[in-house]
């Protein structure tokens, strides 16, 4: 599997799948949540009302609507309350779950935002290297997902995501 990093807006990616880190209501938010909501159009909403919500750390998908991939996976991303309350293992489920998921919709690019390091506060070279190490591993395994784009909304992110996989 080809892990990338790109620097750009995740609603502009064609690809197969774009991940959205949403909250647990799925029904949209600030950040890369509001803007996938903006981009994709009001069926998107709706489709996301039929799942009334998802558990951090898990992931749900629907169709891309108006974006140029075919489908959104939305998974909720932890809150960061210090480190002691489980989130590194949360936020590796999240790329986890994702991952599974597109495999299982025959998926074979997928792009991934920084998953909790907006208002969420999420330490992003720690959030970075966990991205980086969970794609890695789903990859060791057989999969059909052949490319990885982790898309970085600003150079910081870009450059930690870089460094992650440097190491």
């Amino acid at each position: 599997m080809e892990i990338r990093t790109v620097l750009g807006d995740i609603t502009k990616i064609k690809c197969d799948a774009i991940v959205n880190a949403a909250n647990t209501s799925l029904l949209g938010g600030g950040g890369v949540d509001g803007a996938i909501h903006r981009a994709a159009g009001p069926k998107l909403l709706e489709a996301c009302r039929e799942f009334h919500g998802c558990e951090t750390g898990q992931a749900v998908i629907t169709w891309g609507y108006d974006l140029p991939a075919k489908y959104v996976i939305h998974t909720p991303g932890p809150i960061w309350r210090g480190g002691a309350a489980g989130e590194e293992e949360l936020l590796a489920a999240c790329y986890r779950n994702c991952l599974e998921l597109a495999k299982d919709h025959e998926c074979e690019t997928v792009a991934f935002p920084s998953i909790s390091t907006g208002v969420y506060r999420f330490p992003l070279k720690k959030a970075s290297r966990i991205a980086v190490k969970a794609v890695r591993d789903f990859g060791e395994r057989a999969s059909i997902v052949r490319e990885v784009i982790l898309v970085a909304f600003d150079s910081r992110t870009k450059e930690y995501y870089d460094q992650a996989l440097e190491e």
